[in-house]
């Protein structure tokens, strides 16, 4: 199945890097998945509210299992939320661009997850659907 088409058929739905600043990339892919009318989680380590919704410091803190995964962070962190990833087995992973690692892309891809890192972004195709 096609990684993005994937993505988009999950159930739930998890921001790493979502930003409590409206103006902040982060903040843009959070709420345009919430408007899309998807149950979506927001990560920020700093945890608090995004837009109205609690925030949770890392993936595994989240009450659930999100089937997609859209990563906005610097590739560095990335690595770190892939890996949590990985071992929660969060079948659907999107690296936003500027977030996608070429180390993390690799061991997301042998885990069997779909992986999206060719610089398409989310917003962009949530405006096509």
């Amino acid at each position: 199945m096609d990684a993005i088409k994937s993505f988009f058929q999950g159930k739930c739905f998890a921001v790493a890097g979502a930003s409590t600043d409206g103006s902040k990339y982060g903040n843009l892919v959070f709420r345009a998945l919430v408007e899309s009318g998807r149950r979506v989680y927001p990560i920020n380590p700093k945890g608090g509210l995004i837009e109205g919704h609690k925030s949770f410091p890392k993936l595994s803190d989240l009450p659930e299992v999100p089937d997609s995964l859209s990563i906005v962070t610097p590739p560095e962190v990335t690595r770190s939320v892939v890996a949590e990833a990985i071992a929660l087995g969060v079948p659907n992973i999107w690296m936003q661009p500027g977030a996608d690692d070429p180390i993390a892309s690799e061991a997301a891809r042998a885990a069997g997850a779909q992986v999206i890192d060719d610089g398409s972004c989310i917003l962009v195709l949530l405006k096509r659907l």
